[in-house]
Order: structure tokens, then sequence, then C-alpha cells
């Protein structure tokens, strides 16, 4: 079995022993150096960290409970039922830029869902050296999902048996704390031999000390007997320095060896250098030349991919005004700051305030094994609830709506003195608040943090748990931290929730209500906000009755913000002047191209333009570099109209464009749209035309309300949709006798 811990185990000793073998026969497969299983939480779209191998539990600690929402690689993989594959660090930079941050070393990784056809259990992710090829072989592939595959099986029967197989809460701890008894230092000389011929002592994959010679302990000053069972960097303390644990941590989960120079006060400079292998690290320590600028630089052979420069410049006590604090919480500081990252990274995702709610309930509640969350703002010296998830009845937050901020309540008082309070009781928290109203959220304990925003207060962040919680000090740290970092998010999103809303009623004020309905002729009309930006845009569409003809006209303003969208109110009425002047719909174009050029907008627009004549059975159509319109003849062939048209409005005050007359007899639809409809990334424009044709020569027939949902949805599941989208379809009745 693959050395290092069984982080949390699960329930019993044979679940915890099926969960340990498939995973040891998996990383054998693949010569993976580290791995874990997750199970699927029963009670909670969750994913908890079951066993693992190869690497310290620390390490993993900010993602042993996952959301099943989140963007992570185990997470995707069981919600998508598919394998992820990352071929190295720039590829895990761009797809899970969170990871990346928090693990910035050269690593391959995979994850597998561990699921039946009709049940999801948990997955599996898989560490791999960075000299791994950047792909996953067939074989590799075929191996790790067949194990996957006899996993999921395994669990099903367990579970059918009455025996299903759960994370066993407190294990994890357990097995943290549990000691060690250092193996025969000849088996671990001969292991150092293997990697390192002079090397010096050897490391397990927590970093605890299982060999160390004479030579070490002389140079770093501690005996023997000190060393072994001890973890570097807490036996001394002028070597309990998160960058000199990180340099471990990356050799580790790299595979590539590191170095730093770190300095034994008063004034000895030594060189580590770190060589990896699956079942620890061999350190080699020797004295470092000293120079007049410090310590000398990263040896050229040393990988150096670590974000911590060498530190070469810290001062006789330690390095930084003191030295580092010694025991167990010099390695919990690392952690910490892993999570603070992991947090900050998720959070730069939000845009608006359920954006934040969202992602503090599926991806960070998880993490931190809370349960229901709230966001309170202060406005107008009351309470008001922003959003909240969890709670099983939302009228349990009506107790904090309104609520004014001389109230004897946590989550007013926190907002008051700025101070974070954790409460580990129903019975803590009557002792601290006895006035407050009575209220049950059905939680046990309670974190609440005060949202502080550029130096003021603008909020608190109501966080629940299930069980009694015990809130450790460093735990503390992160979850103050954590409401640092919510408080920017939020004041971010409030701000964009004002602009969004405000955009959104200019558009809509500009955008038309209604549409006439004239004798002969149905009509459907769409418009959608894209899914990217502000969510508003310059596309437009417009209907009016112009004589005994009608006119309409789709137009798209470049630009996804609110002066794409004056400038898009500007265009529909000029359009609607104009042809109420009774121009045509070429002289139409020529007048507001005239227009949008004198305004020197800097932006520009393309347009279609019409004027029905229903009882001549005809459109006279003009295009301003805008998508060619459809038309489904009453047999129900559909084709492109290949319009001679203009250039863009606003582009040249002189240009022409031309009026072109198209049959349009009964029964006959007229597809009008914004290339947000058949526009993508990766997609050619004549293939979208060409399957847009297709479904409205097959679907034309219904009513025109159903075509127009129908091309919706089928354009957006096969291309997606990030663009604004106008459709305007128009049909010419057949006159009743």
């Amino acid at each position: 079995m693959p050395p290092g811990l069984p982080y949390p185990d699960s329930g019993g000793t044979a679940g915890g022993a099926l969960l340990s073998l498939a995973l040891a026969s998996m990383m054998d497969d693949v010569h993976a150096h580290a791995g874990a299983v997750y199970l699927l939480a029963p009670d909670a779209p969750v994913l908890e960290m079951a066993v693992g191998a190869g690497l310290p539990r620390a390490f993993a600690a900010p993602w042993e409970r996952v959301g099943l929402a989140s963007r992570l690689p185990v997470a995707d993989a069981l919600r998508e039922r598919r394998l992820v594959w990352i071929g190295g660090e720039s590829e895990m930079a761009r797809v899970y830029p969170r990871i990346a941050l928090v693990l910035p070393y050269p690593y391959t990784m995979a994850a597998l869902p561990v699921a039946t056809d009709e049940t999801p259990y948990g997955a599996v992710f898989l560490v791999l050296a960075a000299s791994h090829p950047p792909e996953l072989g067939g074989l590799e592939r075929d191996l790790l999902t067949s194990a996957c595959r006899r996993l999921a099986l395994r669990l099903e029967r367990e579970a059918v048996a009455g025996r299903p197989v759960r994370r066993e809460p407190g294990t994890a701890e357990a097995a943290e704390a549990a000691p060690r008894t250092a193996a025969s230092p000849l088996v671990h000389a001969e292991h150092m031999v293997a990697r390192l011929p002079d090397g010096l002592c050897a490391l397990d994959v927590h970093g605890r000390v299982t060999y160390a010679n004479t030579a070490a302990a002389t140079l770093l000053g501690v005996p023997v007997k000190a060393l072994v069972s001890a973890r570097l960097w807490t036996a001394m303390p002028w070597l309990n320095d998160p960058a000199y644990e990180d340099r471990f941590r990356g050799a580790l989960i790299s595979q590539r060896a590191m170095s730093f120079v770190a300095l034994r006060p008063p004034n000895d400079w030594l060189r580590f250098c770190l060589h990896p292998g699956t079942d620890g690290v061999t350190v080699r320590v020797a004295p470092a030349p000293t120079a007049s600028a410090g310590a000398p630089a990263v040896d050229s052979h040393h990988n150096d991919h670590s974000h911590h420069d060498e530190h070469s410049a810290h001062s006789a006590d330690g390095g930084h005004g003191g030295s580092p604090e010694p025991g167990p919480r010099g390695a919990a500081r690392l952690v910490t700051i892993s999570h603070v990252l992991n947090l900050a990274v998720a959070l730069t995702r939000a845009a608006g305030v359920q954006d934040v709610v969202d992602l503090l309930a599926g991806e960070i509640m998880p993490a931190i094994g809370g349960r229901t969350v709230a966001l309170l703002a202060s406005e107008g010296g009351r309470m008001r609830v922003l959003g909240h998830r969890g709670y099983p009845d939302p009228r349990m937050l009506d107790h904090f709506e309104g609520l004014p901020l001389s109230a004897p309540t946590a989550s007013v008082q926190v907002l008051v003195r700025g101070t974070p309070s954790f409460v580990e009781s129903a019975e803590r928290l009557a002792q601290l608040y006895p006035d407050r109203p009575a209220v049950s959220d059905g939680m046990a304990s309670w974190a609440f943090l005060p949202l502080i925003a550029s130096g003021r207060a603008v909020g608190s962040c109501v966080l629940g748990y299930p069980e009694p919680h015990t809130f450790s000090a460093d735990e503390r740290a992160v979850l103050t931290a954590l409401g640092g970092l919510i408080a920017q998010a939020a004041e971010r999103a409030r701000l964009y929730d004002i602009k969004h809303r405000l955009a959104h009623g200019l558009q809509a004020a500009l955008l038309p209500h209604t549409l006439p309905s004239p004798h002969g002729l149905e009509v459907a009309a769409r418009y959608l906000p894209g899914t990217e930006g502000m969510d508003i845009g310059g596309d437009f569409y417009d209907m009016t009755r112009v004589g005994d003809r009608v006119a309409a006209v789709v137009g798209d303003v470049e630009g996804h913000n609110v002066k794409a969208a004056g400038l898009m109110g500007q265009v529909r009425t000029a359009v609607r002047a104009y042809s109420a002047a009774g121009q045509s719909p070429g002289q139409v174009m020529e007048s507001t191209n005239r227009l949008l050029v004198d305004l020197d907008a800097g932006l520009f627009a393309s347009c279609v333009h019409l004027h029905l004549d229903i009882p001549g059975r005809r459109a006279l159509v003009a295009r301003a570099g805008h998508p060619h319109p459809l038309l489904r003849e009453p047999d129900g062939r559909v084709s492109v109209l290949d319009l001679a048209g203009g250039p863009l409005l606003g582009v040249e005050s002189d240009a022409c464009y031309p009026t072109t007359e198209v049959p349009f007899p009964p029964g006959s639809v007229l597809a009008l749209y914004t290339d947000g409809l058949v526009e993508a990334p990766g997609t050619d424009i004549d293939d979208a035309l060409a399957d847009l044709a297709e479904h409205l020569a097959l679907t034309g027939h219904l009513s025109l309300e159903e075509v127009a949902d129908g091309l919706l949805a089928h354009t957006a599941g096969l291309r997606g949709r990030t663009d604004d989208v106008v459709l305007l379809l128009l049909r010419a009745r057949a006159p009743v006798v």
C-alpha cells in the first residue's frame, strides 16, 4: 500500500480496508504518489474525504469537505460523470485557479467519479509526478475507470446489505495525532541511500524525522533522539517558518528536488536540499558559504517553482522580529494560509450578492462544516437580509429583518463592535444575549462575523453549524479572515447589483413593451440578455405601423454596457421617426447612419429594417452589416436571404443601403435576429445558419410563440449563449374567406 496516512477514514474496519485497498491499487496502476477517496455525504450535496495517502492531511485541509457544486476536480468528476485530467501546472492555473494558487507546484492530476449508472457514491483523485506526460495514456485511463467502477459496485453491495460505507467523524484528528514508532535506522538509511548517496536525514510524508545521523544533529544543534519522530519544522524554532515548510510541500507534491537556505542563530547559514520520493523526503543539510549579500542562491539543478523566494535576510533571532511559535501551531499556520487563499479565489468569482451567497453555501460552507449562512446589511440604521441558504424555513430569518442597530442580538452587536463572536451552544448564546428575541434556526453553534469593507462596517454574516462545534484558535483566524473576504465581495456585489438594476431598467424602458397586431400578420419577439458582463447590451427590436404598411427593425449596437443601451435607444427612435416620415427602408438606413456619424458616439450598429406590404404580399428590406434574415416559404422550404447591404451604421457618412423586394405570400415566415443567436466561439457561422434554417423548416408550422421558444432553446443547447439575443418572427396569415 502506498505510504502515507489514512486521512479521515470510512466507517468500520471493513469499509476502511475497502477504500484503502482500492486507492492503493489505483495508485499502483498509474504510479501515483498521492491520492484520496471522497464519499458523498448522506444528508447534503457534499463530498467528504474518506481515505488518503501520500501527502499530509494538512495539505488537503482546504478540500476535506467539498460542495458538489464546487468548481473543483473531484466535484466536476462526480457531477459530470467524467474523468478530469490536469496535465500540468499551467493547465491547473487555467482550469482550476483556486488550486493553482494554493498549490503552485508542477504535478499532474486525475479525478474520477465513483458511481453506478443509477447512484453516485463519491470520487477519487490521484496526484502524479510532474515528469508524467501531459496526456493520460489510454491504458491508464482504462485501468482507473474500471477500478472506480468496481469500487462503486462494491459500495452498492455494501449499501444493499445494510452496511453503507461512511466517513467516520473524528478519525482525521486521531490519525494525525497518533504516535509513530521509528523503524530501524538501517532501513531508513537504506531508503536514503537509494535516493541520495550521502543523505543525512529522512522525513516521512508528514515532515516527521524518521532517521538522522550524527552530522545532521550536530549541524542542527539538536540531539538525534530529539529529532527522531518530531517534525523538522517544530524541532527547531528558527526553522518553524511556513516558507520553509512550503518548500517541503512543493517537493512532495511535484516529486522534484527543491532547496532553501536558513539561518541557525546566531550566524550559521545552512543549506537544505530536499530530494522527494513516494514515501517521504531525504534532506541533505550542509553549511552554506556566506557572502556579503547573505545566503547563496538556489542551485541551478533544483526546481524553483515555489512562490516563496529563498529567505536569505533573516535576523539572528529567527528572521521576522522574533522566533516562530514552537509546537504544532507552526504547521497549522500554513493550513490557515491555504484556507484563506482558497476562499479568496472562490469569492473573486462572485458578481452579484446572490453569487456570494451561492459560493458560500456551495463551496465554502462544506469546507468549514457549516450548514446555514445568512448575509445581513445595515441600511438606514436597520438590518436587512441580503441573502441566505440552508434554512429549512425562510421564516426563520424574519427576526433579522428590520432589527435596529441597538438590538441586543449577536448579529447586530458584532456589526456595532466590529469583532466576531463564536458561540458553541444555544445555552451560551442565551447567556451572552439574554434579551434577544426567542428564535430557533435548528442550529447548535454559530459564528457571527462582522463585514467590514474599506474601514467601515457594512453588515454581518451568520454561519450556523448543525452539531455542537468547538472553534479552535486557527479556525477562528480563518473565519475572521473569511469575514473580511465576504465583506469585500458583498460590497462589490451590491454595487454591481445596483448598476445592474439601473442598466436593466434603462434597457427595459428603451425596448417596446407591446407590439402592434396588424390584420393579416402574426408576430413573436424575444429578447435575452447575455450571460457575460452586465447582462445588458445594444440589441433591440421594434415594430410600428407606417400608413398601410408595417415597419419592423432588428439591430445590434456594439458593446455590453450602459452606453450601448443608451445608443440603442437613439437608433431605435431614429428608425421609427424616419419610417414615420415616409422614407423607404434604404433611406431610413442612410438617415440613421448619418445621425450616428454626427453623434460621434464611438460605437457602431448593425441593423435590418423592412416594410411589409401585406396586401401586396411582399417585403421591402434594407440591411446594414447585419446577419441575413431567414425566409420560410409556405411549402416549408427555408432560405437565407442574401440581401445586398451597406456597412455598419456610424462608419461612413455617405454610405448607401439598397432596398430589396422579397416575396411574402400568406404562410411565409420571416426570421430577423441578432448575431448572438448564431455566433459562438469555435462555431462556423455557415454551419450555425444551416442548422437554424433546418430547425425553422421543421417547426415553422407551429404557432410563432412555440417556434420562437424552440429556436432559442435549440441554439442555446448546441452552442450555449454569452451574447445578447433578439429574435423577431413575422408570419403572413392567409386571408379569411
